[in-house]
């Protein structure tokens, strides 16, 4: 946490100053102030007798004196803490509720271990902060000592929800984002129908896990960081074996959902991704499944998203919220800030109707579908369209029927698991989807499919279109020269004769077998939604290593034959009851008649659109130009608020502002990865649009880098580049290689690189070609205080050369340092823009100051007066 945070008035913390958003900000009730109160909660002791405190916020809705109030546990993902859940808990606390939000044991400022949700510490700790919600004079009670209370959370904190709901029948209503329902299964996933032992270890997974928990840094005294010594022992093991260890079985299994669901009494909510390789749906359709068989009142909703996708609820920088880079071949939605929102506006609808009903909740009379679940993103190549999500009835839909796809091997049956288990098969390409409209389309297949240690079989084309929606299964029939055989098998879709991979998932299979007989193994495949149009060939891929996994180091062949007649789908029955864009047969028909009325309306507006974004002559020395930009939501929020700056040549420009402020939607939309609804920005005169030529002057990096973890970190800028189609030599690679100075470790794999190597190459790739205008989001993050300081000259220097560097941060003191000019917003609104000495540096006043006084409205210096607000 920034050191200025602990020095903020109340005033400015419901400002949103603090903490890092879990979803996006949405406008409350009205704009009465949230009071915040930090408060220390003792908690049973650790195994060692250690004494053990829980650093926790108590968010006081602002009417608090005036009824009593429900209140929401929040619980963090994993490696995070309390700030993480800042911006959610105001939203929440500014709808009514008394709001809890702490960090768990072993995280954030709280004492003690982590334990992985032991029932005996971090469940025994959510049953205390129950005690202490029971405690506060406005919130509503069922009895004495029983607060009306939800509790809330995503993957590590969702699995808490589950379990403290389980272990605490005070609790009225739960919300559990991405999280497990049995975390062996989690860890040592088995995809064959019927076989009962656990499959390959998810060892990339685990070592995440592993190096978020070392809590920033390696102890000189322990190998273990946070991790309580068990847990750290089991684990480590199994990385080193990669063998299912019968007591880390036991210990996972216990630290999961499934063994509590069945004492459940509230209603839950689930939620899961479909890009998600940590917790696939599977997971959510276990607890759900156990949750009716309990009588519970259960809503599920699937989304595209997850901790691997663009949309996740949980912590930014946590391990639950990034794990292996990567991210789905299918075009994400290109605005994630609008779906966290709409995952908000969910929760309050999910509490307003469970935790604020006044009659017992029954599956009849939840307040929100039984079953939702969006379809893939429409566009091919990206778009910024709202996604599409289906409602049905009851979970699993009813009258879903089966398909079957018949298939063919494409070419032999026969593969080796090679020597070592190296080279692995890469499902995905991480990290390019950041490259937008580029990779659109751009298969890993060579990735996946290495010769020699892989085999696949094609469908005929489609004679129908089909919505999918669940799980494929495929029978196979194996055959080894091994005593077991590890296979992973993932579903492609062929498009003009180049496979991609529409979701990437794989289903990984560990199967004893008798060497040289023939063993047939039915497969399930990862789930989700998926659109098969009419005339499409579908693949299904298997391999014999993945890089996600460990698998057996020794050479075995197996032979891979159809054991069925090819692929089984579940397909959606009849029509949706409602989506958000999805027509219905009949609405298709009148589209249809309208068509050629919409076409000649379209371009009337594509006319009017390019009128109103010409090129600027008089622009054309400006490096970027921001006029009158706004971005709106459905339900009217205002993301950017007729936000207007210019950053000249040889400026260092800091866009300044607390999370939520708006600056990434802003800097989303200079780049033209989201479309403004009003406004234009202008790069050297000309407009800046989707895939925009000018775009080439431009380089960035926002939200992160990601890369592929298996090349070296010279291969990585190499391929971006290539990716982008331009010339080699217009790279200059050498220089962006002396930005990154990262020595010898350039030519080492990128999975070995530390988060501030990881950072700094992403640095060196936005630099790459010298583009015009650098944008920088958060630049500092991942690094240590010498690496900061060694930016600064830098970024300078590069300016200077005539270019220009967009800073986005919210570190005050870094900025000072750092710019030449700041932007200061808030609300997404521009409130002061100019030089920093222009905004009341240069007369003794802080950029710390001004920037609280000109967001707290209470500044008492005419120095705020001095720069015309835009």
């Amino acid at each position: 946490m920034h050191p200025l945070v602990r020095r903020l008035p109340v005033a400015a913390v419901a400002l949103g100053v603090l903490g890092a958003p879990a979803a996006a900000a949405m406008p409350g009730d009205g704009d009465a102030e949230v009071r915040v109160e930090q408060v220390r909660v003792q908690v049973g002791a650790d195994p060692d007798g250690d004494r053990v405190t829980i650093d926790a916020d108590v968010y006081h809705p602002a009417d608090e004196g005036e009824s009593s109030h429900e209140a929401v546990l929040l619980a963090h993902g994993f490696g995070g803490s309390k700030d993480d859940l800042s911006e959610r808990a105001r939203v929440l606390a500014e709808h009514g509720y008394l709001v809890v939000g702490y960090s768990a044991r072993g995280f954030g400022d709280s004492g003690g271990s982590v334990h992985l949700n032991d029932p005996e510490y971090e469940v025994a700790d959510a049953r205390a902060l129950v005690d202490l919600i029971a405690e506060q004079p406005q919130v509503r009670l069922d009895g004495p000592g029983d607060p009306r209370v939800a509790v809330a959370g995503g993957s590590y904190g969702g699995a808490l929800a589950l379990m403290a709901a389980g272990s605490d029948p005070r609790i009225d209503s739960v919300a559990a984002s991405i999280t497990w329902h049995d975390l062996a299964d989690a860890f040592f996933p088995q995809s064959a129908r019927g076989v009962d032992d656990p499959g390959p270890f998810k060892a990339l997974w685990a070592s995440n896990f592993f190096m978020s928990g070392l809590g920033g840094g390696l102890p000189a005294d322990s190998l273990c960081g946070a991790f309580s010594p068990r847990v750290c022992t089991l684990f480590t093991t199994a990385a080193e074996t990669g063998q299912a260890d019968p007591d880390l079985l036991k210990l996972l299994s216990r630290h999961s959902p499934a063994p509590t669901l069945a004492d459940i009494e509230a209603p839950v909510y689930l939620e899961q991704g479909m890009s998600d390789t940590l917790f696939g749906i599977h997971q959510a359709d276990a607890n759900a499944t156990a949750l009716q068989e309990a009588g519970v009142p259960v809503a599920v909703r699937w989304f595209n998203g997850g901790h691997d996708g663009a949309t996740q609820s949980v912590a930014p920088g946590s391990a639950d919220a990034g794990g292996p880079p990567g991210e789905s071949e299918a075009p994400q939605p290109t605005d994630p800030s609008a779906q966290q929102e709409q995952q908000t506006q969910d929760l309050l609808t999910w509490l307003a109707g469970t935790l604020r009903a006044d009659e017992p909740v029954t599956q009849e009379t939840l307040p929100v579908p039984a079953f939702s679940y969006a379809l893939p993103p429409a566009g091919r190549t990206g778009g910024d369209e709202d996604e599409r999500l289906v409602e049905a009835a009851s979970y699993p839909p009813a009258g879903a029927d089966a398909e079957v796809l018949p298939m063919s091997p494409v070419a032999g049956t026969a593969l080796v698991n090679p020597p070592g288990g190296v080279p692995q098969a890469n499902t995905g390409l991480p990290g390019l989807g950041a490259l937008g409209g580029l990779t659109a389309g751009l298969s890993t297949y060579p990735l996946s499919a290495l010769p020699g240690q892989s085999v696949a079989f094609d469908t005929e084309p489609l004679e129908q279109d089909l919505t999918v929606v669940g799980r494929p299964h495929i029978d196979l029939e194996l055959t080894s020269s091994g005593a077991s055989s590890t296979l992973f098998l993932s579903l492609w879709e062929v498009r003009n004769g180049a496979p991609v991979l529409p979701r990437r998932l794989v289903a990984p299979v560990r199967v004893e077998l008798t060497p040289g007989a023939a063993t047939d193994v039915e497969v399930i495949l990862p789930g989700g939604t998926w659109e098969m149009p009419a005339g499409s060939t579908w693949r299904v891929l298997v391999t014999a290593t993945d890089a996600a996994y460990a698998g057996p180091d020794g050479v075995r062949a197996d032979q891979v034959a159809l054991a069925g007649r090819g692929l089984t789908v579940p397909v959606a029955a009849g029509a949706p009851m409602s989506t958000s864009s999805v027509w219905d047969r009949e609405t298709l028909g009148v589209a249809g008649a309208l068509g050629l009325l919409l076409l000649l309306l379209g371009g009337v507006a594509l006319r009017r659109r390019r009128s109103r974004c010409p090129v600027r002559e008089d622009l054309a020395d400006v490096p970027l130009a921001v006029d009158g930009l706004v971005k709106a939501y459905p339900d009217g929020h205002r993301a950017v608020d007729d936000v207007s700056w210019r950053a000249e040549r040889g400026q260092v420009v800091g866009l300044l502002g607390p999370n939520g402020a708006g600056k990434t939607t802003t800097l989303r939309m200079v780049m033209g990865l989201i479309r403004p609804d009003a406004g234009s920005v202008h790069v050297l005169g000309r407009p800046v649009t989707a895939g925009a030529d000018v775009l080439r002057r431009v380089g960035a990096l926002v939200e992160g880098p990601g890369f592929v973890p298996h090349l070296s970190g010279r291969a990585n800028l190499l391929s971006y580049w290539a990716a982008t189609g331009r010339a080699a030599e217009e790279a200059q690679l050498e220089e962006a290689l002396e930005i990154a100075a990262l020595g010898d470790a350039i030519d080492r794999p990128v999975r070995a690189y530390s988060q501030g190597m990881r950072q700094r190459l992403g640095i060196a790739q936005a630099m790459l070609g010298m583009p015009e205008v650098l944008i920088l989001d958060e630049p500092t993050n991942g690094l240590d205080p010498p690496q900061i300081a060694a930016m600064r000259p830098m970024l300078a220097e590069y300016a200077a050369g005539g270019r220009t560097v967009i800073v986005s941060s919210h570190l005050l003191a870094e900025v000072e340092l750092t710019c030449s000019h700041v932007v200061v917003m808030h609300a997404g609104r521009v409130l002061v823009s100019g030089s920093v000495d222009d905004v009341g540096v240069a007369e003794g006043h802080t950029l710390e100051s001004v920037f609280l006084s000109t967001i707290a409205g209470a500044g008492d210096g005419d120095h705020l007066n001095q720069v015309r607000p835009r």
